[in-house]
């Protein structure tokens, strides 16, 4: 997993294996088998170089953030599919924009205080 989110990330950035692992002072060889997930367990030093380069955070190259980012879509499409069960046509959802303002302008007011 690790290796395929370097590679992925690479790719966006346009770099080539040969430029990564010589601004990450390491073996091309080396990098290509993480990469290719020969060497599954690179040491964090590795991982924080290859980062570095790569301009993200050690999280995203051990894909750590893709988790959280989902998190968030899940919970709203957790909630349009309970509306969906509860009867509620998308058409009607335009009926109950008041109480959805209501409900944004009271938590506002309770913010302020």
């Amino acid at each position: 997993m690790i290796g395929d989110n370097i590679y992925k990330i690479r790719k966006q950035k346009r770099l080539t294996l040969s430029e990564l692992a010589e601004r990450a002072n390491i073996s091309k060889s080396y990098l290509s088998n993480i990469e290719r997930n020969l060497n599954q367990n690179p040491s964090i030093q590795i991982i924080g170089k290859i980062a570095k380069e790569l301009n993200v955070n050690i999280d995203t190259i051990l894909g750590l953030n893709q988790k959280k980012a989902n998190q968030p879509e899940t919970e709203w499409l957790d909630f349009v599919n309970q509306l969906k069960a509860s009867g509620i046509e998308k058409e009607q959802l335009q009926e109950y924009k008041t109480v959805i303002e209501f409900v944004k302008w009271k938590n506002e007011k309770l913010g302020e205080k």
